[in-house]
């Protein structure tokens, strides 16, 4: 893989000025993002927020083929015998969720997952069908006999995802003059506030979203040393896409990956498998099942973090992948590395991240590129 452009950028250091205090981060803005649907391939309303979002953060903003969406921000001059780096920063606008894949002669529907779901955290899900003449509420459950009559083996059983279907409460003939095969289908869960935490359905990824929204914002004031191209990216949930298409259009010289990380740091599990802890600072990836993050980053940003106090810690992650990945391997490769903010409970619709690792997050993010 090829390295940073010229050591001389790497160890650049953005110029020393009076520490301004950085604004509130805007949590309800977090909630709206996590409740807002947008499966793989049908991201539109979080779309429409980022860019109403987005008005007054950046030089340009453009759509792209895949609905990626990209941002940018020129770079301040730089000194004598520096050149500033193309940052890509990428955050994913998708949710995990499903497809309506079939329609039975009773009107139940069968379902098409877009993503990685552990079925044990779907029974008995309050579920929206999102269908062109408006959304429709509807009951996801697995096929089966209830507690009361089933057998003690059937009891233990996982189901498959296939086995799972959707009542609407309609009649076949009104369900299939509404719904169509390949309509979303979104879990239900309002975000709310826990303690520290900020709890919902899609903290995977529209609180990397909502990072890179804020870090946009404290950077309106002055232009930035690096340019920045900030992508909201579409797909990523089924094979980082988006991310793919955006980071070969880019050609950037750094990328950036936003993500969440498993934080197992919770009763039942050994200390070794927590991968992070909730509230100990923004994770920095060393490695997950695609990506081995740029050797020279991941010393470039712990240094960072250590040298201004922001909370920070290391990251291994033994299976899962982000748009890192993909920024990594794009055009002739690309150095790269993933800041992932530590979340508990990912893949269920109570996804939870604590404010203080978002925080950290933004003020790594601000030390490299502001």
């Amino acid at each position: 893989m090829p390295q940073p452009k010229k050591k001389a950028n790497k160890t650049a250091q953005p110029e020393q000025t009076p520490a301004q205090p950085l604004p509130e981060l805007r949590l309800d803005v977090l909630m709206t993002l996590s409740d807002l649907p947008g499966v793989p391939g049908q991201e539109d309303a979080v779309r429409d927020f980022v860019l109403r979002e987005l008005d007054g953060l950046a030089d340009e903003v453009r759509v792209d083929a895949l609905g990626n969406v990209i941002a940018r921000r020129a770079a301040r001059p730089a000194a004598e015998g520096q050149v500033p780096e193309r940052v890509m920063v990428s955050a994913h606008m998708d949710e995990i969720g499903f497809l309506v894949r079939f329609i039975d002669d009773q009107g139940f529907l069968r379902v098409q997952a877009l993503g990685g779901f552990d079925t044990r955290n779907l029974f008995a899900r309050n579920v929206t069908v999102h269908a062109r003449g408006g959304a429709l509420p509807g009951l996801l459950t697995p096929g089966g006999k209830p507690v009361h009559i089933a057998s003690p083996e059937e009891r233990k059983k996982i189901p498959e995802v296939k086995e799972f279907f959707i009542d609407l409460g309609l009649s076949a003939d009104e369900v299939r003059a509404q719904v169509r095969v390949g309509d979303m289908v979104t879990l239900d869960q309002t975000a709310r506030r826990v303690g520290r935490l900020v709890c919902g359905k899609a903290m995977d990824d529209r609180a990397s979203v909502f990072l890179l929204l804020e870090t946009l914002r404290a950077l309106k004031g002055a232009p930035p040393r690096h340019e920045v191209i900030a992508v909201f990216s579409t797909q990523e949930e089924v094979g980082l896409r988006g991310a793919i298409t955006a980071a070969y259009g880019v050609q950037p010289t750094v990328g950036i990956g936003l993500d969440v990380t498993l934080a197992v740091d919770t009763p039942g599990v050994a200390p070794d498998e927590a991968v992070t802890r909730l509230g100990e600072g923004i994770g920095i990836k060393v490695f997950d099942s695609t990506m081995i993050s740029h050797r020279k980053l991941v010393d470039e940003f712990w240094d960072l973090a250590q040298a201004q106090g922001i909370p920070a810690q290391l990251e291994v992650l033994a299976l899962g992948g982000t748009d890192g990945a993909a920024i990594q391997r794009s055009r002739g490769g690309v150095p790269t590395l993933t800041l992932s903010l530590p979340t508990r409970y990912i893949h269920t619709v109570v996804e939870a991240v604590h404010t203080d690792d978002l925080a950290a997050g933004r003020a790594l993010l601000l030390a490299y590129l502001g």
